[in-house]
């Protein structure tokens, strides 16, 4: 123990020389170690508050507030306000820039400090922007531990952390900065609701009790890339988090289904395996050039991926066609496989933890919208007839019931002239199997109608069954041709996954029980 608190006193002393250090002009570049902080500034603060949950009159928590950037800006709806930084000059200057504002009050302290004294269940939000990648991973476990204590039952935490890299063209002696992997971050905060050790799948059901013996647990509201460094720098690194204390009988049951079952963090790499690298869907590459060719991208456009998955389509729109992308996926594992894999491409592709029936755009915001194996028939990449109970059982899937609004929503979102594309899974024409004709029941499978229901023309339906099969049995040859492989890197169990469910698909699919189907339409 006398160690560890060595090591952390030491850590704190790095800290504290190299930000007395970089801010010593007390200016927004030395803040945010960028030449070009103002002019990032004026696009990606008014970014980040837009992410913030409704805080009028609510009381807000700044870790790390720096010289103000966004104090002032938090102060002007929160009921109160405490900003709170280690260096004292840039407190002080925090102060001489907000103290204005009568319902900020100002403190010179450490988060780490064991002496910080913060009531619990006594604030609405915990704000930190650029805070843990300063703190030790023991610090960043700590703090997360006494944060969930501080927040209300209904409160949020948002901060927002570099990753995987340095941002900022800032010259420096030497950086002590800790970019880490997005799940580290995600691991931590769940892991101070559970005494359980976590596994590398990041999400799990973790609870605690308050004092009234109530359990409650953090739901991942949002995790996402900052746009504007996206825009500016083709950077995906920058990534925030907002998480909600709420009651543990909250349903939150497909989420954990997709990251706790069928998208764990290994059954992605397996499928991957099968499918090529940065894809999850049927074909990979190859089907994801047919399908994008058909969409007469430009320059400059800009792409909605409902179910990107680990981003292989995206980067293949960014990097070809020159396109902005904006990608979602309500599987967390997913969204962190894609930012791992962006590193270093340089592509203009946004990734985000959403659910697609609960998102919101403004109206014509984008030209394309594409979904690939997601919308119908999310767990056909899996064992049909292993998922197919876990998945009925869940209560009041929204993809079920929100599946018309959901067409509405697109056809709002694309700009006139903009086009849909979806690639899914289908019933067979006339009378399917007593257990299929449940499962469909269950999703709605009358796509074509839910289009021009929504107000869609030109709608196309093309049945791709038979391209199906060819692709399906190919990768299935060329897992059964590479069985030690596969089962040196994952097991026999996932081999034998892999391969039953495949074998499976292709008896449904050569009978006409399940078909594959392509539907574009077009915005007038």
């Amino acid at each position: 123990m006398a160690a560890q608190e060595m090591a952390m006193a030491q850590e704190r002393e790095v800290q504290k020389k190299y930000w007395l250090e970089h801010s010593a002009d007390l200016t927004v570049e030395a803040m945010m170690l960028d030449s070009k902080a103002s002019d990032l500034d004026k696009e990606e603060r008014p970014e980040v508050l837009s992410l913030l949950p409704p805080y009028e009159g609510k009381s807000v928590l700044e870790l790390g507030a720096g010289i103000g950037r966004f104090t002032g800006e938090l102060a002007k709806k929160a009921g109160q306000v405490l900003a709170l930084d280690f260096i004292e000059s840039v407190i002080k200057k925090n102060e001489s820039i907000n103290g204005h504002h009568k319902n900020v009050k100002f403190m010179c302290a450490d988060v780490t400090s064991p002496s910080l004294n913060i009531s619990p269940n006594s604030i609405d939000l915990i704000f930190s922007n650029w805070l843990l990648m300063y703190l030790s991973d023991e610090e960043v476990e700590n703090l997360a531990e006494r944060i969930v204590k501080w927040l209300r039952p209904g409160g949020y935490i948002f901060f927002r952390e570099s990753c995987f890299h340095q941002s900022g063209d800032h010259k420096r002696k030497s950086n002590p900065t800790h970019y880490r992997e997005p799940r580290f971050y995600t691991k931590v905060v769940l892991r101070a609701f559970s005494s359980t050790t976590l596994c590398y799948d990041v999400f799990k059901e973790c609870q605690m009790q308050d004092g009234s013996g109530n359990s409650h647990e953090l739901s991942l509201v949002g995790c996402k890339c900052i746009g504007a460094y996206v825009r500016n720098k083709k950077n995906q690194n920058q990534i925030c988090w907002l998480w909600q204390k709420v009651g543990s009988d909250d349903d939150k049951g497909f989420q954990r289904f997709l990251d706790t079952t069928q998208y764990k963090c290994s059954g992605i790499l397996r499928y991957e395996r099968v499918f090529g690298s940065g894809f999850v869907s049927t074909g990979g590459l190859e089907t994801t050039k047919e399908f994008v060719s058909k969409l007469d991208l430009k320059p400059g456009q800009k792409v909605l991926d409902v179910g990107c998955g680990i981003g292989g389509g995206d980067f293949y729109m960014s990097d070809n066609f020159d396109v902005e992308v904006v990608g979602i996926d309500l599987s967390i594992n997913m969204i962190s496989f894609a930012l791992e894999r962006a590193i270093g491409l340089k592509c203009a592709v946004e990734f985000e933890v959403a659910d697609c029936t609960k998102k919101t755009y403004p109206d014509n915001t984008f030209d394309v919208i594409y979904s690939r194996d997601t919308i119908l028939h999310i767990q056909v990449k899996a064992s049909f007839d292993r998922l197919l109970h876990q998945f009925l059982s869940l209560k009041n899937s929204s993809l079920v019931k929100d599946k018309p609004a959901l067409f509405k929503s697109f056809y709002k979102w694309l700009k006139p002239g903009g086009k849909v594309l979806i690639s899914d899974y289908c019933k067979k024409a006339g009378q399917p199997s007593p257990e299929f004709a449940q499962y469909i029941k269950q999703r709605g499978y009358d796509l074509h109608d839910m289009l021009r229901d929504a107000g869609f023309d030109e709608v196309i339906a093309e049945d791709r069954t038979d391209q199906f099969i060819r692709v399906l049995q190919r990768e299935l040859d060329s897992v059964e041709k590479e069985k030690d492989a596969f089962i040196s890197d994952f097991s026999v169990e996932d081999y034998n996954d892999i391969v039953g469910g495949w074998k499976a698909k292709l008896v449904r699919s050569t009978m006409g029980e399940q078909r594959w189907g392509l539907f574009i339409a077009k915005k007038h």
